[in-house]
C-alpha cells in the first residue's frame, strides 16, 4: 500500500543500500508492511489497517486533484490517464437510473452520501432535489447544493444514494446505521460498489480470494454479495432489487453491484 501509506499516514518508502551498514538486513525496497484478512463466514476481505478520521481526511483532501494524481502516479504510472476517465464522470448513467427508477415517484428528495460535486448523482437533470452530504470542500454543481450533517436530519428523502463509498471507509457498518439512521421506511437505499475481479469470480464457482490480494490502493473492503448483504441484513435493511452491471469500454470501466433497498418494517425488523 505505498500511496495510501504515503498520502494518509505519512509512510515512504525508503532504498536500504551498502550506506547504511546493516549487516543481517538485505538490501532493496523497504515499503510499509499491512495484512490482508479474510472473513470465511462472508468472503469479505479487508484491509487490516483501519484509518482515523484526521488520517481519512489526509487521504482524501482534494481528491483526485493535482497534488493527489501526481503523487499517486509516482506510485502508479498511469493513473493520470485513467483519473482523466474517472474525473469526466460515471459513463453509465443511464443504466444507475433505470435501475432505480420504477421504484421512484418523481419529483423526488434525493441524497448522495459521499457525492463529491455531484457530477455522478443519479436524476440531477430534473426537478429534483439533489442534496450533497461529502468530507471535501469541493463545490457542487448547479442544480446540487451541499448540507450539513443538521440539515440531512431534517430532511424526509425518497432516495439516498451511497455510489462507490463503502469500499473506502474503515467502518462501513458504520456509515450503513448513519444512512439508515435518516431513512424512514419508504425511504429508498441505493448502493453500488465495485464487483473486484477476485470477488466476482470467488462468487461464479471460481477460486476463493484467500491470500490473493496484495496490494492495496484505496480501496480497503472488497465486498462479496453475501458479506454486503449481511453487513445490510445486520443494519434492519431489505433488498428491493439487486443486480451485477459489467461495463464494457472506456477508463472507468469495471463490474459493480448495485442494490436497491430499504428499512424493514419495524415488525419484521423485531422478529
Amino acid at each position: 500500500m505505498p500511496f495510501v501509506a504515503h498520502r494518509a499516514l505519512g509512510w515512504e518508502p525508503v532504498v536500504i543500500d551498502e550506506s547504511w551498514g546493516l549487516k543481517t538486513v538485505r538490501q532493496g525496497s523497504a515499503y510499509s508492511v499491512c495484512n490482508s484478512l479474510y472473513c470465511r463466514d462472508c468472503g469479505f476481505v479487508f484491509l487490516d489497517i483501519r484509518f482515523s478520521d484526521s488520517e481519512l481526511a489526509s487521504l482524501y483532501h482534494a481528491y483526485r486533484e493535482e497534488e493527489y494524481t501526481e503523487l499517486r502516479e509516482r506510485y502508479e504510472p498511469g493513473y493520470k490517464a485513467r483519473n482523466d476517465g474517472l474525473n469526466a464522470g460515471m459513463n453509465f448513467m443511464d443504466e444507475v437510473e433505470s435501475f432505480i427508477a420504477p421504484h421512484l415517484s418523481f419529483p423526488a428528495k434525493i441524497l448522495d452520501w459521499g457525492g463529491d460535486t455531484g457530477k455522478n448523482s443519479p436524476f440531477r437533470h430534473g426537478e429534483n432535489q439533489i442534496d450533497i452530504y461529502e468530507i471535501s470542500d469541493k463545490e457542487t454543481l448547479p442544480g446540487t447544493r451541499r448540507v450539513s450533517e443538521a440539515e440531512l436530519k431534517q430532511t424526509h428523502y425518497d432516495l439516498i444514494v451511497s455510489s462507490h463509498v463503502l469500499e473506502h471507509v474503515p467502518y462501513p457498518g458504520d456509515l450503513i446505521a448513519d444512512m439508515v439512521s435518516v431513512m424512514n421506511e419508504k425511504t429508498l437505499l441505493y448502493i453500488e460498489l465495485p464487483y473486484e475481479d477476485i470477488m466476482n469470480a470467488a462468487d461464479h464457482g471460481g477460486a476463493s480470494p484467500y491470500g490473493k490480494k496484495r496490494h492495496w490502493h484505496e480501496h480497503i473492503n472488497f465486498f462479496s454479495r453475501r458479506s454486503l448483504e449481511k453487513l445490510l441484513e445486520a443494519n434492519g435493511i431489505e433488498q428491493i432489487a439487486y443486480r451485477e452491471l459489467n461495463m464494457k469500454g472506456g477508463a472507468n470501466c469495471q463490474a459493480v453491484f448495485q442494490i436497491l433497498c430499504r428499512r424493514k418494517p419495524k415488525d419484521a425488523a423485531q422478529a
